[in-house]
């Protein structure tokens, strides 16, 4: 028998799960999402993804500001569901909420948890250097991210995946997680296993501070921390007193010879930048108010200028890896 499913969720990630569900054989009653908020540069008004997704399949959509409303809650409870999908919705859900459908609600977790409980896993995890990540599907619970677990599904961190190629991944992952999920509650046949809070970290966050570089890291760390960080906060420096962001680099095979965060050699297609401990090879960058170019393309037109001013610096440089 299909189950009768509320989903909440917001951005993209979560959209491309609702989709998965409108595929399955569950029937999803309803859509919760945040607010129609202003996006681009324009401001517009913008639906969520998720209330796309959704207008589209026809499913009622609620979007109240906040499920401790009691009317709110009220109106969840009469939808009369047996289970509520959570995947980045972004309100906090209340014990009235949680208790609504006959099964509870479970969420869909861009980590293997409890590593990175929070709001930004996929970043944390680059930004840390980890080998693989996953999704874990969740009994929720009044905790952040602290459920019982009903299902992981994992996934290889790759060295050249940025944040955006590792979210894209987790989808992939996290869709048909998500369905064996529900098929499990569905047989009564899931197993939920307690998290080792011992285990667990936290994914603050992101902060736009967060992106500027230290020159004094290894080039190890700047790597992770330019390809968790793009596209958004994205990773940046100072030259000549102007933002300049960098959008892809890869560590280089040279020792350092020069001081952090200067050009030590200018090829035809790259430019290599000593760190404090070995190399970076900065293959695609920003100049202040153009677009992102190949780094060949920016040296065609400013060869010259590298040249004679090639340091790099930030306003930042008491923040050191350790602290990071």
């Amino acid at each position: 028998m299909a189950l009768k499913v509320i989903f909440a969720g917001t951005p993209d990630f979560a959209a491309e799960h609702l989709q998965a569900m409108l595929g399955s054989d569950h029937d999803v009653i309803a859509v919760y999402t945040r607010p129609d908020q202003p996006a681009g540069r324009g401001r517009k008004v913008t639906a969520s993804p998720v209330k796309t997704v959704a207008e589209a399949a026809g499913i009622p959509v609620y979007q109240p500001k906040s499920l401790r409303d009691a009317d709110a809650q009220a109106e969840l409870v009469a939808l009369g569901a047996d289970l509520m999908v959570v995947v980045a919705y972004g309100l906090i859900l209340p014990q009235a909420v949680l208790d609504a459908p006959r099964l509870g609600c479970i969420n869909v977790h861009a980590s293997l948890l409890p590593r990175w409980r929070g709001a930004a896993p996929i970043h944390r995890a680059l930004l840390a250097g980890d080998a693989e990540t996953g999704v874990t599907i969740m009994q929720m619970n009044a905790g952040l991210d602290t459920g019982d677990m009903l299902l992981k599904a994992h996934c290889p961190i790759t060295p050249d995946m940025t944040s955006e190629r590792l979210h894209d991944t987790l989808i992939d992952c996290g869709k048909p997680a998500l369905i064996d999920a529900l098929a499990r509650l569905e047989a009564g046949t899931a197993v939920a296993e307690p998290q080792n809070d011992a285990e667990a970290t936290y994914a603050e966050k992101l902060n736009k501070a967060e992106g500027e570089i230290n020159w004094a890291n290894s080039a190890e760390y700047i790597n992770r921390q330019i390809r968790g960080l793009t596209p958004w906060p994205g990773a940046y420096t100072q030259w000549q007193g102007q933002t300049l962001r960098i959008h892809r680099a890869r560590i280089g095979d040279q020792a350092a010879t020069t001081s952090p965060g200067s050009i030590q050699q200018l090829g035809t297609t790259d430019m290599v930048i000593a760190c404090g401990q070995g190399t970076l090879v900065i293959e695609r960058l920003q100049m202040p108010g153009k677009k992102a170019m190949a780094t060949a393309d920016v040296l065609n037109a400013r060869r010259a200028a590298f040249e004679a001013d090639p340091v790099f610096s930030s306003n930042q440089l008491h923040q050191t890896e350790a602290a990071q």
